[in-house]
């Protein structure tokens, strides 16, 4: 699930998947809203209008300042689409995964859903942050021949982009790594951070543009030789991204933060916490709170909880 606040102040948006029928893959988006702080909520609608029972998920939502909240997420209505019904409980079709948008109002209108990419990478996270020219929409992508590079589509001037790979690491996976990008914006200013494997060697990059994502440079190698991804990462000032990843050592997972400027200086890695490396662990996510950063992650122990962190920057 997730949360988001508007410029309005009082108006929240969240969302949260539901199964739709008895298939492993068949869930919808459901949001709903409050214009109260949270202390009272809408009922719940679908984001999406297909009426299909198959995966929608993996959402971004952004506020877009106007009173109405964006969203992104991985659509499966096609995956169905060559599935006979006795097989359609347990498996996707062959059919390709797609990146779809919509955005909505506060009366849950909704408008604008379009197809932003007929064949991305099946269960990656999406992330859409707002430049100075509107939405930008960043995700794992998937060529014919499995290549799964991050991608991106950009609205401007009304209309969307064609997808656009950031970076080629020319990543040949025959299935999904479940470890997608993170994308923020500060004015015209983008950094992306994922996680890829060039040449078989894990690797935690992030990249800068400074044109609302028109175009990048070279990206900036943060891991220190074996790391897992997982990443998140945010703005710390004009200048500066603050990037979190999960890092393997030995037998035991750190999670480190390291700051980037724009010109690729790196700070020294901090260490956040310990992790456990399994899936369960989940994505850590970092915000700020003033001067200060909070980190949140998943522990796996005897319990499973979410511990956070409070850090001085």
């Amino acid at each position: 699930p997730s949360l988001v606040s508007t410029t309005e102040g009082s108006h929240l948006a969240a969302h949260w998947l539901e199964m739709s029928a008895e298939g492993t893959y068949d869930y919808d988006i459901r949001i709903v809203q409050s214009n109260d702080g949270g202390r009272s909520w809408s009922d719940p609608f679908t984001i999406h209008t297909d009426g299909i029972a198959a995966e929608h998920g993996f959402v971004s939502l952004l506020p877009l300042g106007d009173g109405r909240v964006f969203a992104s997420w991985l659509d499966g209505r096609k995956t169905k689409s060559d599935v006979s019904a006795d097989k359609a409980i347990h498996q996707h079709g062959t059919g390709s995964m797609t990146l779809r948008s919509a955005t909505f109002d506060h009366s849950g209108r909704l408008y604008d859903e379009a197809e932003l990419d007929s064949r991305v990478c099946e269960c990656c996270q999406t992330s859409a942050a707002l430049t100075t020219e509107g939405p930008i929409v960043v995700y794992r992508d998937r060529s014919e021949r499995e290549v799964r590079d991050i991608a991106m589509v950009r609205k401007v001037g009304g209309q969307w982009t064609e997808p656009k790979v950031i970076y080629e690491d020319n990543w040949l996976i025959y299935g999904c790594p479940v470890n997608g990008p993170v994308a923020r914006t500060s004015g015209s200013n983008v950094a992306v951070a994922w996680f890829a494997m060039r040449d078989s060697i894990p690797e935690v990059k992030v990249i800068f543009s400074k044109d609302n994502g028109e175009e990048f440079g070279n990206p900036f190698l943060l891991d220190l030789g074996d790391p897992m991804g997982r990443v998140d990462l945010l703005w710390l000032d004009d200048n500066h991204v603050g990037v979190t990843w999960l890092e393997k050592v030995g037998d035991k997972g750190i999670l480190y933060l390291r700051q980037v400027h724009l010109n690729g200086h790196l700070s020294e890695p901090y260490e956040i916490a310990e992790m456990n490396l399994s899936r369960r662990s989940g994505f850590p996510r970092v915000t700020d709170h003033g001067a200060d950063l909070v980190v949140a992650w998943t522990d796996v122990d005897s319990v499973t909880r979410i511990k956070t962190v409070k850090l001085k920057m």
